[in-house]
């Protein structure tokens, strides 16, 4: 897997919640290639459940459209914006998990619109949470006005995923 670069790191008015790593409310998501996917492991937090001890739902909704526009950034090479999210809650997700694993990957894209698939398991790798985003891509130009993106490059350097661990 290769870490990929935040575009948007140290720009000035960036507090995104899904990536942004100085939002303090933010849920500070990180994103690896690995293939075709993207990938980010989180670890979740009380301040983050909805019924005791639970993932609230519309967190594991924004991991899961968080990680599939980092699949347009990456694999497409542009923005977009989430036009349709349809999101399967198969198995609660317990605040105390030790982590969660994110994959998602580009399944269709038609002229400028691709739909991306992404998954949430839990530590034991069960599939809890599915989505299949719909997002409307914006072209070159209009990504780079309207959300300041030139590129999505990765760093140098092979890592790995070791129990939840992200390992160079």
């Amino acid at each position: 897997m290769k870490k990929i670069i935040n575009p948007w790191r140290g720009m000035d008015g960036y507090n995104c919640f899904g990536c942004a790593p100085h939002n303090e409310a933010g849920v500070k998501m990180e994103f690896y290639e690995d293939g075709d996917e993207i990938v980010s492991v989180w670890r979740p937090e009380s301040k983050f459940q909805g019924w005791i001890n639970t993932l609230h739902g519309g967190v594991q909704s924004v991991l899961l459209d968080e990680i599939c526009g980092w699949v347009v950034f990456r694999k497409l090479q542009t923005g977009g914006v989430t036009s349709k999210m349809e999101t399967r809650f198969m198995k609660s997700i317990n605040t105390e998990e030790s982590f969660l694993i994110l994959r998602a990957c580009l399944q269709e894209q038609r002229r400028n619109l691709a739909l991306i698939e992404a998954c949430l398991y839990n530590s034991a790798g069960e599939l809890c949470t599915k989505a299949v985003c719909t997002y409307f891509t914006f072209s070159p130009e209009k990504a780079r006005e309207e959300m300041h993106f030139v590129s999505c490059d990765v760093e140098d350097g092979e890592y790995r995923l070791d129990n939840g661990n992200i390992i160079k």
